[in-house]
């Protein structure tokens, strides 16, 4: 029998030495699935409806053909990652789903507003279709996520220059909307810092591993808490600079919270003191200060959240109309296809979809829809705690903190609740860059997900050469004393 500690365990299945193996739950994945898209078929039903569009037989057709495809990257986790946790791409489907649907609402109520054609959903149908194909690329070419530490340092630089690029590049290659996030070229676009969030969170959880005795080391004790050495600061202070000259040269909030925020979790995750976490919050709060004091578009932002009524000519029009589209709202919601998102939001399809959703859906149906988003991440979570290498723990880790971050952003903008960021919504607004980058990292995670949950043979697994992280079998680094 497999001892206690092994993998079966770990993962809440159960094997043995006798050729019983753990259940890979792919019927639940592929039951789950038909389901999303059997909301996401009903959902696209109510808005034909509410749209005084008529009913025909392929609506039915739309639904089988987004259950078909999803359904081939159901084949791909079965083939190749069969362990891998069963609830992580229903929720993707589903939130994907009805991200479409609005989309395709938003391009119907623009058609008969303006007598013109909107082609965002086909584009999104277009970006959804590559952007599984490259979640399907992962999980084949990447049989295990410690390969990934081996790189570490590489991904690092690769995703600074990305992070980098468009601030490097004059504004008619970069800028749209005022902020300087794009690469432009012709009729393509692509916004590189959506890429090298997943580059930098492989680079620092490699980093973080291999250095982990330096952030666990306390150094002089203030006020009853041990401060970490100066010397050990290096990393924390990059980021700091990073974020800084993110939100200066390319006027972009969003990347630079972002950005820092994984820094400081996962920072959180491998040293378990708060410490890191206090410091880069005070370093963050002091460099925001200063961008406020001397750039203008900073300050237009902050006023425009502080008071959107009383700036609503100018900054806080955004803002204001979307309070307007959540109280018109209200608990229950105007219904899919009934509200008037086209009329009330100036980017309904993409910075605010959420503040959509809220109209036509209500507080309800948006909390029913950050549900979704937090079973992802906790399903995320607890395939990272329970894998066994200190690498995959940070990343796992990194990556679910990730999307939990993007929709804390985007809500909290939308809501007032902080600064506009101009931060996508998770599979749900349109835009190609944002779909690539996050169907990658949930290739990630149930890459880690398999590792997590796959049996063990009572075979010591074989470790990756020349990774610059511990063993993989590794626990995860012990509490300071």
């Amino acid at each position: 029998m497999t001892q206690p500690g092994s993998a079966g365990l770990l993962a809440g299945q159960s094997g043995d030495a006798q050729g019983k193996t753990a259940p890979t739950r792919r019927g639940t994945e592929l039951s789950m699935l038909a389901f999303a898209a059997g909301l996401v078929t009903a959902a696209l039903m109510l808005v034909e409806i509410n749209q005084e569009q008529q009913l025909t037989m392929g609506l039915v057709y739309y639904g089988l053909a987004y259950l078909a495809l999803f359904g081939i990257a159901h084949f791909a986790v079965r083939r190749w990652a069969p362990y891998a946790d069963p609830l992580i791409l229903p929720c993707v489907a589903l939130l994907n789903g009805l991200g479409l649907v609005m989309i395709y609402r938003i391009d119907i109520a623009l058609g008969e507003r303006y007598d013109t054609w909107s082609d965002a959903a086909p584009k999104q149908v277009l970006w959804t279709t590559i952007a599984l194909a490259m979640f399907v690329a992962v999980l084949k070419f990447l049989p295990d996520h410690r390969t990934l530490s081996r790189y570490a340092y590489t991904f690092g630089l690769a995703g600074l220059l990305l992070l980098a690029l468009p601030g490097m590049l004059p504004s008619s290659l970069s800028e749209v909307n005022g902020a300087k996030i794009w690469l432009r070229l012709g009729i393509f676009s692509i916004q590189p810092g959506e890429f090298a969030k997943i580059l930098l969170m492989v680079f620092f959880a490699g980093f973080l591993v291999s250095k982990r005795d330096l952030f666990t080391v306390a150094g002089r004790r203030v006020l009853g808490v041990d401060l970490p050495r100066a010397r050990d600061m290096g990393p924390i202070l990059v980021a700091w600079g990073v974020c800084v000259a993110v939100m200066v040269f390319e006027k972009d909030l969003g990347t630079a919270l972002l950005f820092f925020g994984v820094v400081l979790a996962l920072l959180y995750v491998a040293t378990e003191r708060f410490i890191w976490v206090g410091l880069g919050l005070v370093m963050f709060a002091g460099g925001s200060i200063v961008a406020y004091r001397l750039f203008s578009h900073v300050q237009g932002r902050v006023e425009s959240w502080l008071d959107p009524f009383g700036t609503y000519e100018g900054g806080g029009y955004q803002l204001a109309q979307s309070l307007f589209g959540f109280g018109s709202g209200g608990i229950f919601g105007t219904g899919l296809g009934a509200g008037r998102p086209e009329t009330l939001l100036f980017q309904a399809n993409s910075d605010f979809i959420t503040a959509a959703i809220g109209e036509e859906l209500g507080f309800i149906g948006l909390a029913a829809l950050l549900l979704v988003y937090m079973i992802l991440a906790m399903r995320g979570l607890r395939s990272a705690v329970a894998v066994r290498d200190s690498f995959g723990k940070l990343l796992g880790g990194g990556l679910s903190f990730t999307l939990v971050m993007q929709i804390f952003l985007v809500i909290g903008g939308v809501t007032t609740l902080i600064p506009l960021t101009g931060i996508t919504a998770p599979f749900l607004s349109a835009g190609g860059s944002s779909l690539l980058a996050n169907y990658v990292l949930v290739a990630l995670l149930l890459r880690i997900s398999d590792a997590a949950r796959r049996p063990q043979t009572g075979q010591k697994p074989k470790p990756v050469p020349q990774a610059p992280i511990a063993e993989a079998h590794t626990v995860m680094v012990e509490r300071p004393s």
